[in-house]
């Protein structure tokens, strides 16, 4: 999206002038992205130096955890969001999708009983998905 963004306003204001659109588009592109991830990298790179020291004093591990904890809770919360949405796409008085709880389950039990990778079953859900949608209308 940020790189989208960077692209169509360097686009529309003709940065580079009128014959270098599609080059300006790719120079606002780059530029966008680089200074939005800029200062994560930052971040990482000049703190995780001061982190790493703090390793065994108590004093900066328990807020730590308290942070680690809260951070758990907000990925659970987004992960219940998110199975709502799709088992139930019309809310709870709507129907509910068995379909898509089937291929959930395939994918964890694919993940975890035969260790298969994140990617191809990403692809083999979206896959099946779509064969799914097809078939049925």
């Amino acid at each position: 999206v940020v790189a989208f963004v960077g692209f169509v306003g360097a686009w529309t204001q003709a940065a580079l002038g009128p014959e270098a659109l599609a080059l300006a588009g790719c120079a606002g592109a780059v530029i966008a992205t680089f200074f939005t991830f800029l200062p994560s990298f930052l971040f990482i790179l000049l703190g995780g130096p001061l982190v790493e020291s703090t390793h065994g004093n108590l004093q900066f591990t328990a807020p730590l955890t308290g942070i680690t904890a809260a951070v758990v809770g907000v990925i659970l919360n987004l992960a219940v969001f998110f199975a709502w949405h799709v088992f139930w796409p019309e809310g709870f008085s709507g129907r509910f999708e068995w379909f898509s709880v089937l291929v959930g389950l395939a994918a964890i039990i694919a993940l975890w009983r035969y260790r298969a990778g994140m990617i191809p079953v990403i692809l083999a859900c979206g896959a099946a998905g779509l064969i799914f949608r097809l078939i049925a209308g």
